[in-house]
């Protein structure tokens, strides 16, 4: 487990884990009045929280399975990387897949956040690379 530091607007909730077991916090919207999504419409949705990660950590914003199944509600930029040296407030790129208006209110909970430890890479220019049985097949090459 790490640990977090966050900082909070009035009205803002703390992320919160549903289960023991779950891997993501779920986010809560913070909204001064409801946000009607409409079908095909992406919105950038507020939720007053900003964090403070540790260097070589970072967040991972993904959209809850539950509405996206029952409504088509998903985020664009998934996963969304918050990186540990940002200190702005998380705010969530939200999309009606959908085909109804989604209304949006506050302290809904509409995402969630996984963290990771990061490992940078150190890139070498080579002019060729290893050979492998798949090599350079792409999309669909093993069929459906």
């Amino acid at each position: 487990m790490i640990s977090i530091k966050i900082h909070m607007r009035e009205g803002a909730q703390i992320p919160g884990y549903q289960s023991n077991g779950a891997s993501g916090a779920d986010i809560c919207a913070l909204m001064e009045n409801p946000y009607t999504l409409k079908p095909g419409e992406t919105a950038l949705i507020p939720t007053g929280i900003a964090i403070e990660l540790p260097y070589g950590y970072e967040a991972q914003i993904r959209p809850r399975s539950g509405l996206a199944i029952k409504h088509g509600i998903t985020l664009l930029n998934t996963p969304g990387t918050i990186d540990s040296d940002y200190r702005g407030e998380i705010k969530i790129i939200i999309t009606n897949c959908g085909r109804n208006d989604f209304i949006i209110t506050n302290g809904m909970r509409i995402a969630q956040m996984v963290f990771n430890k990061i490992y940078r890479g150190n890139f070498i220019v080579s002019d060729s690379l290893n050979e492998t049985e798949r090599n350079d097949g792409g999309f669909g090459h093993s069929g459906i």
